[in-house]
């Protein structure tokens, strides 16, 4: 009799996830024994492998074996403690148990009714971290706001500025895309230019401002108004105003009160990025980098570089939900359905690039309630005095220079 392929068996889940669970908890307890980056030479893993895949299953173990001789050794390890590369990145056990969890119910969630808990959780998530850093009430989903997790914050610059394109495009008309111009300072994350290249902005058009040490490397107002008012005189359309809270390269931040007034007096989508820098304003020491958060259009901050939640896990806020959904909506037959029709509920679909999208909010609500708010407050606050504590012996080189 010809055997039967059964992919999820339940008694066969329990057995491999045991073995993986203890296979993933035993790296975890000696992952600072591997080098933090990898040794191997590029294409190692070709001379390791087969030509093909195989014609019969392998066994379990022999694939364990095979990950921890020939998959471990090409692997950088982001979540050693001797890691100190590009930006945070950690992961937890709640993170990692939110994962599991949403990789083991496999859900396509991208519009209300293929998973009501998903999207209704992932609104509920996104308020409670938005009380948590203070957001104004505008960004909530009692309002005319929300929030919405995106993959990255490359992901949620991009889509806030098609919303902001669209929206301006319809007030000056669609002609004169030639003409709209984006702002930000030279310290921005390369995710704006590549946004711009997708939503057709003229590469001429993305003005990356000179940021210095005079503002501690962030964005000059001064600098940005005598700017703007160029372009107009030359008769084109400023529209998007993009500042960083922590850059990439010096942790600079931008005055977003005095940045907030000028794209507000020029009719200009405000967008925050603080994707690294944003966690620590849960704590109310720390607020204060926030300030003017009043007067954006959107926010962003990545959970999954310094709050503890595995990757990926974007959090994007915005004033104006229909700005995104008009921008980004389409409604084919096969996805109608009465609650969407009615106006009833939020399908993440139109708030994103993608129609499918998987269940991240598990992960989120999971480290909230695992850990819980005080907790959060306390990891952020020794991560900084940790830094302060190396500022100090750094000060104490005179090989090194502070700036």
């Amino acid at each position: 009799m010809e055997k039967t392929l059964k992919p999820m068996d339940a008694e066969q889940l329990r057995e491999y996830g045991h073995k993986m669970v203890n296979f993933i908890a035993d790296y975890y307890k000696t992952i600072e024994n591997f080098p933090v980056l990898s040794q191997v030479q590029p294409g190692y893993l070709r001379d390791l492998l087969p030509d093909s895949a195989p014609n019969q299953p392998d066994s379990f173990q022999h694939v364990l074996d095979d990950i921890q001789a020939k998959i471990l050794p090409g692997v950088t390890h982001w979540q050693s403690p001797k890691y100190f590369a590009y930006y945070p990145s950690n992961s937890s056990v709640a993170g990692f148990l939110g994962e599991m969890l949403s990789a083991g119910l496999n859900i396509v969630g991208f519009s209300w009714i293929t998973s009501p808990a998903a999207t209704e959780l992932e609104v509920i998530v996104l308020d409670w971290l938005a009380k948590m850093l203070k957001l104004p009430e505008d960004f909530l989903s009692a309002g005319q706001g929300g929030g919405v997790i995106q993959g990255t914050a490359s992901e949620a610059v991009l889509v806030v500025l098609l919303a902001a394109r669209d929206k301006v495009l319809r007030r000056v008309g669609k002609d004169a895309l030639e003409k709209l111009v984006v702002y930000a300072s030279d310290q921005t994350h390369s995710a704006l230019q590549k946004a711009c290249q997708i939503g057709g902005i003229h590469p001429e058009n993305c003005r990356l401002l000179k940021a210095d040490s005079s503002t501690n490397y962030a964005l000059s107002p001064e600098l940005l108004s005598e700017t703007i008012s160029q372009d107009l005189a030359i008769g084109l359309i400023p529209f998007f105003l993009c500042a960083t809270v922590g850059t990439t390269s010096s942790t600079a931040v931008d005055p977003l009160l005095a940045l907030g007034n000028i794209a507000k007096s020029n009719g200009m989508w405000f967008h925050v990025d603080a994707a690294y820098a944003g966690s620590a304003c849960i704590c109310p020491e720390f607020h204060h980098y926030i300030d003017g958060i009043e007067e954006a259009d959107s926010f962003n901050m990545n959970a999954h570089k310094w709050f503890l939640t595995n990757f990926d896990c974007s959090a994007l806020w915005v004033k104006d939900r229909s700005a995104l959904v008009r921008a980004l909506s389409t409604n084919p037959e096969f996805l109608k359905n009465k609650a969407s029709q009615a106006n009833m509920v939020v399908d993440y679909k139109d708030w994103q690039i993608p129609l499918g999208r998987r269940f991240r909010s598990l992960k989120l609500w999971m480290v909230l309630r695992l850990y819980g708010l005080e907790n959060l407050q306390c990891y952020i606050r020794n991560h900084i005095k940790l830094a302060k504590h190396f500022e100090d012996l750094v000060a104490q080189d005179p090989r090194f220079e502070m700036l």
